[in-house]
C-alpha cells in the first residue's frame, strides 16, 4: 500500500473515532438529561403530594402494625413456647367456625347452604393442540384454549354425593382407603371432597413419584380403590401386579372407555362419569353412608420422600380444622369475592388446605398447571392467554422455584432494554423500595411501571404465599414491590397440616416466615452438637417443635419414626421439624439452617448448604442448584443447571460460539468462567470463603418432578442427586 494511502487512511480512522466518540459523549449527556429531567419532576411530586400522600397512605400506623410484637413466651423464657398474641384468650384455636362445624365436610356442606348458585371449581376449555417445531427439530405440543367453564357449589355437592353414593353401590365401605394419584384437577377436589364426606380416608402420592415409591405407597396403605387420569393410567397399569389389595380403577376422562382386557382379572376399571351416574340412580335414604367424626383420619398423605422413603403422616379431620383456623386467621377478607388458581400439586399439603380453606369460605377455584400459568408458559401457544391472565386471580400460593423465576425473567427483560428504560425501571423499584420501607406507597409508579409486570398473573393478585422451601428476601422483597401486594411466606410441614407460621400483611420486613399461627404454639430445642441453644444472644436460637391440635396422629405403620419426631411436653403434642429457627425481637420466626444440612468441613467450620444454594440461586446463571459437601475435604462443590440463556450470553464474551448448551456445560474454559462469576457473586453476598463452592458442574437437563432428583414443590432430594451425579462428584473432588 502507498504511503500515503496509509496516511489518509490513518486520518479517516481518527476522524471516524472522534465522530463516535463524540456521538457516545452527546447519547450521554442526552441522557444524563433526560433522567435528571426525570428524577427532577418525580422529587417534585413527591414534594407537592407529600401531605396527600400523608394522609391516604398512613405511614406512622403501617409501621406500627409492621413492628408490633407478634408472639411471646408463654412462661417469659426463650425456652418455653412462643404463641401469637391473636389466640383468643391465649388459647390455641382448635377449628374454622367453631360452632356451626366439626369435620372438614361440615365445612363444604356450610358453604353449599351460603353459597349454593355461585361459581366454585373451574376448568379451562382446551380448543385445540398444536405442534410447534422448533429450531433443533424437537416438537412441542402447545395449546390453544378457551374460556373457564364453572360448575356451582351446588352442582360440585350432588357430583359429590352422586360418587360417594355410586362408590357405596359397588361395594366400598366406610373407612376403606381410596387414593387420588393424579395432576391437579377439578376432578381431584371432588373426590377429595367425596373421601372427607362419605368417611374414606383418602390417601394422596405425588404423580411424580417412581414407580418403587408408588408400590410402597399403595401396598402400604392397603389402597382398594385407585383414582387416577387418563394420562396416569399407563403408569397405574403397570404397577398392579405388584400391589395386593386395589380391587377397582376409576380413571378421569372425558372420552370413550378406556378398553379393560390388559388390566389385572381382579381389578375392576370405570371412568369417573360411570360411577356419577350410577350413584345418580341410588336414592340418598338408601345411601349406607357413615358419618365421619372429629377423630376419625381425613388423610393419609405421602411426604414427597426428600430424605428417605415417602411416609404416610396420618390426619385426622380435627387435625385439619385446627390447622386451617390458623392459616385463615391471617388471610384478610377471604371471601366470595376472591378467586384462587390452583396449579400447585394437590397432594402437597400447602396446596390441599389452601383450597379446602377457600370453598369453606366461598372463594372459587380456578385449575391451571405449571405448564400453561402464564403467556410464556411452555405450553401455550405464542400469541395466546395463559390460565393466569384468563383466570385473573386475587389470591395465589407458590413456591420459591416460581417466584425466583419470575424474579429473573422481569430483571432479564429489564437488563436487555435501552440504558434509558434501565435506568428509569431501577430509579423506579428504588424509590417504591424506600417508599415501602417508609410506610408509603407509590400510585403512580404502580400504574406506570409496574402494571405490566403485575399483568403477568393477570393483574388482579392480592395477596401471594410462599411455602415449601425458603425464599430469598431480595425475591420476597422483588414480588412485594412488582406485583403491588403483600407477598408472604408460610412455615409447616406435613406432619403438621401445613401449619406453623405465616407472615402478617401489615409485615413490611422480609426474611422471617411470621409468628406463629393462632392454632399452635413454636418452642425452640437446643442443639448443642450444631451450636444452636435457646440461651444464645441477642436472640434464642434452636431446633423448632410445633405443637397444637394440628400436629397428625403420627406415620402409617412406621412406629419408630412416629415415636422419634411426635413428643408429648406438658399435655401438648409436638412434631420435631428438624430445622433451625430463631425467634426475633417481635415473636417472629426466622428459619436459619437445617440438621440434615449442616455439614462439618475437615477443618472445622460448619457449612449450612439449604443458606448457600438460597444465596447463590439469585446469581441469573443459576436456574437450579445443588451444594454439596464431604466432611472429609475442606470445601464444598455443587452442580448447577444453569440458565441457557444467560449462559451462553457469557460463553459468546469469551469466544465461545456456535456450540450446543451440552457441549457448552462441558467446555472448561466456560466452567472457568462460571467458577469466577459463582465466587464473585458468593463474595458480594457475603458468604464466607468456606461457603463458596470450589469447583462447579453444570448440569444442562433441568430437574423435575417427575425425574426423582426434586420434589413436586421443587425441594431437592439430595440422596437422588448424589446417586445420579456420583461420578461428577468424585471428579470435582478429585481434581482439586
Amino acid at each position: 500500500m502507498p504511503v500515503h494511502s496509509a496516511m489518509e487512511l490513518d486520518l479517516q480512522l481518527n476522524r471516524l473515532a472522534r465522530c463516535v466518540t463524540f456521538s457516545n459523549e452527546m447519547n450521554d449527556v442526552f441522557f444524563s438529561i433526560i433522567f435528571g429531567f426525570f428524577k427532577a419532576i418525580v422529587h417534585l411530586y413527591g414534594v407537592v403530594t407529600f401531605i396527600p400522600y400523608y394522609l391516604v397512605c398512613k405511614p406512622a400506623e403501617k409501621l406500627k402494625a409492621s413492628s408490633r410484637i407478634k408472639a411471646r413466651s408463654v412462661n417469659g423464657t426463650p425456652d418455653s413456647p412462643y404463641r401469637s398474641v391473636d389466640c383468643p384468650g391465649g388459647e390455641l384455636t382448635t377449628a374454622l367456625f367453631q360452632d356451626e362445624c366439626v369435620t372438614v365436610d361440615d365445612l363444604f356442606c356450610r358453604a353449599v347452604k351460603l353459597y349454593g348458585p355461585r361459581p366454585c371449581l373451574g376448568t379451562r376449555e382446551v380448543l385445540s393442540v398444536e405442534d410447534e417445531v422448533q429450531q433443533n427439530g424437537r416438537v412441542f405440543k402447545k395449546l390453544i384454549m378457551g374460556e373457564y367453564n364453572f360448575s356451582t357449589f351446588n352442582e360440585v355437592s350432588e357430583q359429590i354425593h352422586c360418587l360417594g353414593r355410586g362408590l357405596l353401590e359397588l361395594g366400598l365401605k366406610p373407612r376403606d382407603h381410596v387414593l387420588i394419584f393424579s395432576e391437579t384437577r377439578a376432578e381431584w377436589m371432588i373426590i377429595a371432597q367425596m373421601c372427607l364426606a362419605y368417611n374414606f380416608p383418602l390417601v394422596t402420592l405425588y404423580s411424580t413419584l417412581g414407580e418403587s415409591a408408588i408400590i410402597h405407597g399403595i401396598n402400604e396403605s392397603e389402597v382398594n380403590v385407585v383414582f387416577t387420569s387418563a394420562t396416569l393410567l399407563p403408569k397405574v397399569k403397570k404397577v398392579l401386579p405388584r400391589v395386593s389389595k386395589v380391587n377397582r380403577l376409576v380413571y378421569m376422562a372425558d372420552q370413550k372407555k378406556i378398553p379393560s382386557h390388559d388390566i389385572s382379572p381382579s381389578v375392576s376399571i370405570n371412568s369417573l362419569s360411570e360411577v356419577i351416574d350410577i350413584g345418580s340412580k341410588v336414592s340418598p335414604n338408601n345411601s349406607k353412608c357413615l358419618k365421619p367424626q372429629k377423630n376419625d383420619i381425613a388423610v393419609m398423605m405421602y411426604t414427597s420422600g426428600s430424605t428417605g422413603r415417602p411416609k404416610g403422616v396420618l390426619i385426622s379431620h380435627a387435625n385439619l380444622m385446627a390447622g386451617m383456623s390458623g392459616q385463615c386467621s391471617r388471610i384478610p377478607n377471604l371471601g366470595p369475592h376472591d378467586t384462587y388458581i390452583g396449579y400447585l400439586p394437590l397432594a402437597h399439603v400447602l396446596e390441599f388446605t389452601a383450597e379446602l380453606s377457600c370453598l369453606a369460605h366461598g372463594t372459587c377455584i380456578g385449575y391451571s398447571s405449571a405448564l400453561t400459568l402464564t403467556d410464556k408458559s411452555s405450553k401455550i401457544k405464542r400469541g395466546c392467554q395463559g390460565d393466569a391472565s384468563k383466570l385473573k386471580p386475587t389470591l395465589m400460593a407458590a413456591v420459591p422455584l416460581i417466584m425466583d423465576r419470575l424474579y429473573k425473567s422481569v430483571w432479564d427483560n429489564i437488563n436487555s432494554q435501552g440504558k434509558l428504560t434501565k435506568a428509569i425501571f431501577e430509579f423506579a423499584y428504588t424509590y417504591k423500595r424506600h417508599s415501602i420501607d417508609n410506610g408509603y406507597d407509590t400510585l403512580i409508579f404502580n400504574r406506570l411501571f409496574f402494571k405490566k409486570v403485575q399483568a403477568i398473573l393477570g393483574g388482579n393478585v392480592r395477596l401471594m404465599l410462599s411455602g415449601g422451601a425458603p425464599l430469598s428476601e431480595a425475591t420476597q422483597k422483588f414480588m412485594n414491590i412488582c406485583f403491588c401486594c403483600p407477598v408472604g411466606q408460610g412455615y409447616g410441614l406435613t406432619e403438621t397440616c401445613g401449619a406453623g407460621t405465616i407472615t402478617e400483611v401489615t409485615d413490611l420486613s422480609v426474611g422471617s416466615v411470621g409468628a406463629p399461627l393462632t392454632c399452635c404454639e413454636i418452642k425452640l430445642r437446643d442443639w448443642p452438637e450444631g451450636g444452636y441453644l435457646t440461651k444464645d444472644k441477642p436472640n434464642p436460637r434452636g431446633e423448632i417443635l410445633v405443637g397444637g391440635g394440628n400436629i397428625a396422629q403420627g406415620y402409617y405403620k412406621y412406629e419408630e419414626k412416629t415415636k422419634e419426631d411426635f413428643i408429648t411436653i406438658n399435655g401438648v403434642n409436638y412434631f420435631c421439624t428438624g430445622d433451625i429457627g430463631e425467634f426475633k425481637t417481635d415473636g417472629s420466626l426466622k428459619v436459619i439452617d437445617r440438621k440434615k444440612d449442616l455439614v462439618k468441613l475437615q477443618a472445622g467450620e460448619y457449612v449450612s448448604l439449604s443458606k448457600v444454594e438460597t444465596i447463590l440461586k439469585m446469581s441469573s446463571l443459576v436456574d437450579q442448584i445443588c451444594v454439596y459437601a464431604n466432611s472429609f475435604h475442606s470445601f464444598i462443590v455443587c452442580l448447577i443447571v444453569p440458565n441457557q440463556k444467560n449462559l451462553c450470553k457469557v460463553a459468546s464474551e469469551i469466544g465461545l460460539n456456535g456450540m450446543n448448551f451440552k457441549d457448552l456445560c462441558k467446555e472448561p474454559k466456560l466452567l472457568k468462567e462460571v467458577q469466577k462469576i459463582i465466587h464473585d457473586f458468593g463474595v458480594k453476598s457475603s458468604l464466607e470463603r468456606c461457603e463458596i463452592p470450589t469447583k462447579i458442574c453444570l448440569c444442562p437437563d433441568s430437574w423435575m418432578p417427575d425425574s426423582g432428583l426434586v420434589t413436586d414443590a421443587f425441594k431437592l432430594k439430595r440422596k437422588n442427586l448424589e446417586e445420579k451425579f456420583q461420578t461428577e462428584i468424585n471428579a470435582m473432588y478429585g481434581s482439586s
